[in-house]
Order: C-alpha cells, then sequence, then structure tokens
C-alpha cells in the first residue's frame, strides 16, 4: 500500500544491469541511454581504486550490534543508508511502517499504530501472526536434530513426508515434487521441466498475469514487470496471449460462453502459428491475482486443457497465490474441471513463516525423470526446517477446516460488502471475489476509465491516489495497493467481526478517494 506511486516506475536499474553498445535497452517499448562500462547513470564513475582488506572480527563492527533494541533514529539512519527498495524507488520505501511485531490478523509499528492486514501482505501470511504451538515446535525440533541437508546428497524423513502429504491432496497423478524456496523459484522449475521433458521451448503466459522476478519468471510476467527484464534482455521463448476476461476496452463477448469460445479459438490461432511442435507448455495463473482476482469464464480452462491434449503441449497452473485454500477451494484450478500437468505455489504452504514453494508434476514426467536428468537445482530446495513449518502448516489448515472456513464465513460476508461499496461510490467500478480473494477496480468517475494504468502511469488524479493511500493508512489497513485494483485478502482465520471491521476501515478510506474527484 505505501510502497507504488501514481507516476511510472523507473525501468532502468542501471548499476546492475549488463549494457551492450549494439542495441539500445528498451522496456515496453521506451527505449534507454547507452551508459558505458565503469559509469553510473548519474555519471559517477565507478571506483577501481584496490580496497584493502576488511578484517574480520567483532572490534571490526560497531559495538552496536550487541545492543538488544535500536533507537527508531538509528533504525531510519541505517535504513536510508544501507537498505534498498525492490520494485519501487527506494525513496518511497522510506515511507512504508516500521513494524515492530503483530498478533492475530494484525501489525503493529515502531510508533504503536496497529494495523489490520489487509491483503496478508503479498497474499501470503494466510494463517496469520500467531504461529501455531505444532509450528514452532516443529522448528525446534527439526532444526536441534538436522537444520540443513542439501537436497542433492541427501533425502530426509520430512522431504518424503511432505511430498505425501501433498499427493494426497491433490487429485489424479499428480505424485511427484520439488520443493524449491519461492514462487519465482517454483515458476522457474516449471519452465525447465517443461522444456526438458518436451524438448520444445516456447512457454504461453497471459498478458493479465505474474509470475515472478527472477529472469525466465518476469520474462513469462505479461504485466508492466516483464519490462525490467526485457530492457535487459529478456529469455526468449514467452509467447502472450489474451486473457479471457474483460478489460474495460476489450471483450471477446457478451456471455461467459461467448468469450471463452472466442478466447480458446484466438489460442489455438496463436498456437497452430507459432507451430505446436515449438510450444512446451501453457502456463496461466489458476485465479489471476494482483492482475485483479479473475476467474476465467465458463469452460475456458477446460478448453485450454483441451488444446494442450490436442497439440501435446503440457499445461502449467501457476498457484503461488491461489494455492492452500485462498479462493475457497485447497486449489485454484478446482474451481474448473481440469487437472494441470504441473502446478506451482507457495505462499500459503507455510503461511510465510519460512520461504518454501512447491513443483507438483505427474507421474509420467516424473517417470520421465528417473532416468534423465532433471537439470534444475539449488542449495536450499527441500530444506529441512522450511519442509517441517510447511508440513505443520498444511495440517493445521485441514485440522481448523480452514479452506470451508474461507468458502462458507469469509466469502458470503466479501461478497456483500463489495456489493455494499460498488453500490455506495461512483470512483468504483466493480468488483468481486472468490474465497477469501477480492479486488475492487477504481476509476475516475468524471470518466468512467481507471484511475491509472497498472504501471502507475496516466494518472488522471494524482491527489485522489495519494490521498487514498494516506486514508487507507489512517484507518489502520495495511497492505498493498496498485491502482487501478484494490485488493482485499485477509488471513483465512479472520473472524466474522474483524472482516467487517476491515470493511468499515476500507469504507472510510474510499470515501475520502471518492471526494477527492469532487473537490
Amino acid at each position: 500500500m505505501f510502497v507504488a506511486t501514481c507516476q511510472s516506475l523507473p525501468r532502468v536499474l542501471s548499476a546492475g544491469r549488463r549494457f551492450t553498445a549494439a542495441a539500445p535497452a528498451v522496456a515496453n517499448g521506451a527505449a534507454h541511454p547507452f551508459v558505458p562500462p565503469q559509469a553510473f547513470a548519474n555519471g559517477h564513475e565507478v571506483s577501481t581504486a584496490p580496497v584493502a582488506a576488511t578484517p574480520a572480527s567483532r572490534a571490526s563492527v560497531s559495538a552496536d550490534h550487541w545492543k538488544e533494541r535500536w533507537s527508531k533514529e538509528e533504525l531510519q539512519a541505517h535504513s536510508q543508508k544501507h537498505v534498498m527498495a525492490t520494485w519501487g524507488p527506494g525513496s518511497a520505501m522510506r515511507q512504508v511502517p516500521l513494524l515492530t511485531h503483530s498478533k492475530g490478523v494484525y501489525l503493529f509499528d515502531i510508533d504503536g499504530n496497529k494495523y489490520l492486514d489487509w491483503t496478508c501482505q503479498a497474499i501470503c501470511t494466510n494463517l496469520g501472526y500467531d504461529v501455531p504451538p505444532s509450528v514452532v515446535s516443529a522448528i525446534n525440533k527439526q532444526i536441534t536434530e538436522l537444520p540443513m541437508v542439501y537436497g542433492g546428497l541427501g533425502n530426509t524423513e520430512i522431504r518424503i513426508r511432505l511430498a505425501a502429504l501433498l499427493s494426497e491432496l491433490l487429485p489424479g497423478d499428480l505424485n511427484g515434487f520439488l520443493f524449491p524456496s519461492g514462487g519465482s523459484e517454483a515458476n522457474e522449475a516449471a519452465i525447465r521441466i517443461a522444456r526438458r521433458f518436451t524438448g520444445r521451448a516456447k512457454i504461453i503466459n497471459h498478458y493479465r498475469s505474474y509470475h515472478g522476478g527472477s529472469a525466465h519468471s518476469c520474462a513469462a510476467t505479461g504485466d508492466f514487470r516483464r519490462g525490467f527484464v526485457e530492457a535487459a534482455g529478456a529469455p526468449a521463448g514467452f509467447i502472450k496471449t489474451m486473457n479471457p476476461t474483460d478489460s474495460h476496452r476489450f471483450s471477446f463477448g457478451a456471455t461467459e460462453e461467448e468469450r471463452s469460445a472466442q478466447a480458446l479459438a484466438f489460442l489455438e490461432e496463436q498456437i497452430v502459428c507459432e507451430g505446436p511442435g515449438s510450444i512446451a507448455a501453457v502456463m496461466f495463473e489458476s485465479v489471476i491475482g494482483s492482475g485483479g482476482v479473475h476467474l476465467a469464464p465458463k469452460g475456458y480452462m477446460e478448453g485450454v486443457r483441451a488444446l494442450c491434449n490436442k497439440y501435446g503441449i503440457l499445461m502449467i497452473c501457476d498457484e503461488v497465490m491461489a494455492g492452500f485454500g485462498r479462493t475457497g477451494k485447497l486449489w485454484g484450478f478446482q474451481n474448473y474441471d481440469v487437472i494441470p500437468d504441473i502446478v506451482t505455489s507457495a505462499k500459503g504452504l507455510t503461511g510465510a513463516y519460512v520461504p518454501l514453494s512447491m513443483v507438483a508434476v505427474r507421474d509420467h514426467i516424473k517417470e520421465h525423470f528417473e532416468t534423465n536428468a532433471l537439470g534444475w537445482g539449488a542449495t536450499f530446495h527441500a530444506h529441512p526446517v522450511a519442509l517441517a513449518v510447511g508440513y505443520e502448516c498444511v495440517k493445521y489448515m485441514l485440522e481448523h477446516d480452514l479452506v470451508n472456513h474461507a468458502k462458507n464465513v469469509i466469502e458470503p460476508i466479501m461478497k456483500e460488502e463489495i456489493a455494499r461499496l460498488v453500490d455506495k461510490y461512483a470512483s468504483l467500478a466493480g468488483g468481486r471475489c472468490v474465497g477469501a480473494f477480492g479486488c475492487f477496480d477504481l476509476i475516475d468517475p468524471r470518466t468512467g476509465e481507471p484511475v491509472q494504468n497498472f504501471d502507475g502511469s496516466n494518472c488522471t488524479n494524482p491527489d485522489a491516489v495519494t490521498a487514498f493511500r494516506g486514508a487507507l493508512r489512517a484507518n489502520g489497513l495495511y497492505g498493498f495497493v496498485r491502482p487501478p485494483m484494490f485488493h482485499c485478502a485477509p488471513a483465512l482465520v479472520i473472524t466474522p467481526e474483524e472482516l467487517k471491521d476491515g470493511f468499515q476501515r476500507a469504507d472510510r478510506a474510499l470515501q475520502v478517494f471518492d471526494e477527492a474527484f469532487r473537490a
């Protein structure tokens, strides 16, 4: 909520990029100038003077590192000097809350402010902040008995047990598992698996999608963030297709059936034109997440499965956000009648208590790699402490019936509240939810158009967006907000009273947003 600005995000992270003189770097069509080696974009020369070796002892660093607490002023000073931001400029990060502790579904900052976590941070803290005792016990047990095993050299009981549990929870023959450290890494592995299994290179993705921040997962991404990797020379082989859902500019049809039929015909035409024998996989989010919480129209995903079968293409479902109960189903693809060939997930697997993701593959793919090298790996793959957390978190979800809680308790309240607010404010074009996953569409009521583009450009009322962010913070709602969308994705453990209170806070912030257009 407190990072993205109304202006376009910078496309150039110059100091970390490799430049060549052959052609200008391009991100989403914008050319950037050549930057000579050993120079920053701001014109400062890179120092090439030799640096004396730094001694490695306690006496060589500040004694402050042995203090139990640092003051707010000390933290801010060191943050300014040493801490870098990720997707947005670092200057924006200086304004975010400095968080100190948590309880239930709430976060607290260093000034004592209390925030309701409205989007599970990045749609990941699904179990809230009261870590189940079974998880704490599993961490302590595993880290005491066997804190680390490199997965390429040894196996562990917890790796076997989590794989067995997940195989029982996935439909069909999705029985083979990898355990990378995050969603981007899981999608990287899935892409590698698809290419090595099929011997083909191309991957088809939606434009309205996000698959991760690493090279191949970012190239697979359809939204503006792919520009960051494209500008630096993106990996080849990623083909974009149109989403079957409507935008304010375009629709495949007036009904769900018509949209599905037209979008599938468009996709098949692309497959034929690209050459089916060159396509390794179709890789879609089961439910579009950061792009606005969109279920595919009726029959679309089933049609994609049929096209994959027809042309011998693998179907990958990215469940990094949607998996583990977020949509009121254990898996987002269970909102349709399909079984993918490969499934990736992360976030909710451990409630984001520790980094862990998963890649599940069907039996015929697993068997292929029994005698062929898979060709992917990582030091922290199948880290035993992370696996222990994931194992207990999944069991906790099952024991407390959180998937049904999302569907039967959270979803009805969210549908009612979203409809109420859309009716109340002219600055909301619409809203929707599935399970505990919801989103509003923010518009400029003077034009009926989105208040800004997804990348922050073409903002029609920067003051309204700024006022909205400030009102969310003032009303104690915390999370990521990326106009023209306003997500609501609370923890799966939230109570009805907490959820209704959250919508009251959102209501007050939306009133500020709406009134800014009449000022």
